[in-house]
């Protein structure tokens, strides 16, 4: 009985289940290698080099066709309408204190949760510019304005 085939078809069925259960395009381009690897020993190849046809058909798939693949099995992600609000100006409504862990931004007629990007406490009435979400948080900026001299 050719033990080294029985081994590659168990690992070869081990990354399928695995690459089914977690889907991250990682255990796929093993199981080629194991497959390969089977293959090799099912003509009463040697075991080194069984090894090697795992190894190599492994690597190339891995490095050459996973981002291939990736680019056009995983989904474009969307902006969503919460992310048009980065870059865009409102006026704090109150004052935003990270360590207390108030504030308040009014952007586009909604008003927002809202943290200083910096870490310094915004005064109400200021106006202020989104850096970033996170959760339901933006994360602003006070907006210099243009003195007229």
């Amino acid at each position: 009985m050719n033990w080294a085939a029985i081994l590659w078809l168990v690992l070869l069925v081990i990354f399928l289940i695995a690459e089914a259960a977690t889907v991250t395009m990682v255990s796929l381009w093993f199981a080629a290698g194991a497959l390969a690897a089977l293959l090799v020993g099912l003509v009463h190849g040697p075991l080194w080099l069984q090894i090697l046809a795992f190894v190599v058909v492994s690597a190339v798939m891995l490095l050459l066709l996973r981002p291939l693949v990736r680019r056009y099995v995983n989904p474009k992600i969307t902006p969503t309408n919460a992310d048009s609000v980065i870059g865009t100006t409102g006026l704090v409504t109150a004052p935003i204190d990270n360590v207390a862990g108030t504030g308040q931004v009014k952007l586009g007629g909604m008003f927002w949760t809202a943290r200083s990007t910096s870490g310094t406490p915004i005064s109400a009435d200021t106006l202020v510019k989104v850096d970033r979400i996170e959760g339901v948080k933006v994360f602003v900026s006070p907006v210099q304005v243009p003195t007229a001299v």
